[in-house]
């Protein structure tokens, strides 16, 4: 028997639902329950060969335990080790490369300094220039973490006095600085498997509740072609980052898709928010996401899906270095703190004495004047030689 899991948090109807269906469907050698973490021990397995994840972002404990399942066997949706290191910023450079619009973006220092740092530490960083970004990005603009969600710390901004106020109560978080788009149309789009997707009309500026209650504005052949190209964009996303279970949101600009927010792995799923209908697609899809990839499961193998982005860097780095070599370095003997594994003191055989050769002769004759050596630099002056490279400081 295949256990189907779901890892959830403070929401409610989503999880029972989703549990639910996928036991309804009576599939043979598949059940799905709430995930139940007794003890984690490391390279030891997990009971499931699928775990939904709804939580892990808000859990570090719980994204922890996500690893180690993928690493010995679980499929996770969505993939944990992605999920740790995708923030907004790269998706926003990735959107581009696969060839989907995006705001102009620019990414903020922190700032606060992050902790055990100085002004050694931003060396490198030159003073940022304000006046460049408004210039670049114009107003009305929006100021948000470059790696957060649920609209925390998000600043509408429409002038610099605003934006500065706005940067000054960012503490340490890196900030996006990005254009705000006027828009016509604005969509928020599921997308599951890769392949299945549902496009949502979606008005941002209501109240949480009330933001899938509108329409489309776009009609006729002019609306046809925007939906078309709105899936393929969704797409296009959803396969280059990897994710399995994701939202994608457009701003509609002059008949262009803009895609605003697109990792979104812990998407809303909520009955009272989605709506209905909405939600009925959702746990549908979920629940035969998670069958098809429990029935493709193979234990103690990899089972996550992983982005074309990462795949095509794989493929590359493992061509580049199949003909490289592999140096192993001097055995090292670790000691505990209190020295009482003290290392063996191996006795080095003596090195072989060297054949006597002949007695060396002094050379005779007076020293050339080139040969002489240059007077050492004074004190205080620049040496001609390579200055010593000192260790670099860890911030």
């Amino acid at each position: 028997m295949k256990k189907i899991g779901i890892l959830f948090g403070q929401e409610n109807t989503f999880p029972q639902a989703f549990v639910d269906r996928v036991n309804q469907k009576a599939v043979e050698g598949i059940t799905a329950e709430f995930v139940r973490i007794e003890e984690v021990e490391q390279a030891v397995a997990s009971d499931y060969a699928i775990i939904i994840d709804r939580i892990s972002q808000d859990v570090p404990f719980y994204r922890a335990f996500l690893k180690n399942a993928a690493l010995t066997g679980t499929a996770v949706i969505n993939n944990p080790f992605w999920w740790s290191a995708d923030e907004k910023f790269f998706n926003n450079a990735l959107a581009v490369q696969l060839g989907v619009p995006v705001p102009k973006t620019l990414l903020l220092p922190s700032k606060a300094r992050p902790d055990d740092t100085n002004e050694n530490s931003f060396r490198n960083l030159a003073m940022f220039d304000w006046h460049k970004a408004f210039e670049k990005i114009g107003f009305p603009a929006f100021m948000k973490p470059h790696a957060g969600g649920g609209w925390k710390s998000v600043y509408k901004v429409d002038n610099p006095d605003e934006a500065w106020r706005a940067y000054d109560e960012t503490g340490q978080l890196v900030m996006l600085y990005q254009e705000a788009v006027d828009f016509e149309d604005y969509f928020r789009c599921y997308c599951l498997g890769g392949k299945d997707v549902l496009i949502m009309p979606y008005e941002p500026r209501n109240a949480p509740h009330q933001r899938y209650q509108t329409e489309m504005k776009t009609r006729g052949e002019a609306g046809d072609k925007l939906l078309a190209t709105i899936k393929d964009y969704t797409l296009r996303l959803c396969q280059g980052l990897g994710y399995d279970f994701n939202t994608v949101e457009f701003a509609v600009r002059g008949g262009v898709p803009i895609a605003i927010d697109f990792g979104n792995p812990a998407p809303d799923a909520d009955l009272n928010s989605v709506g209905p209908e909405n939600f009925e697609w959702v746990v549908e899809h979920a629940a035969k996401l998670a069958i098809e990839r429990a029935q493709a499961q193979k234990p103690g193998q990899d089972n996550l899906t992983w982005g074309t982005f990462v795949q095509k860097s794989a493929r590359q780095t493992a061509i580049s270095s199949a003909d490289g070599t592999v140096e192993v370095g001097a055995f090292v003997h670790e000691t505990n703190d209190l020295g009482t594994n003290p290392p063996k003191v191996v006795k080095k055989a003596p090195a072989p004495k060297k054949a006597a050769g002949p007695a060396p002769v002094a050379p005779g004759g007076e020293v050339p004047k080139s040969a002489k050596k240059a007077p050492a630099p004074k004190v205080g002056a620049l040496a001609p030689a390579k200055a010593k490279k000192s260790a670099a400081k860890k911030s």
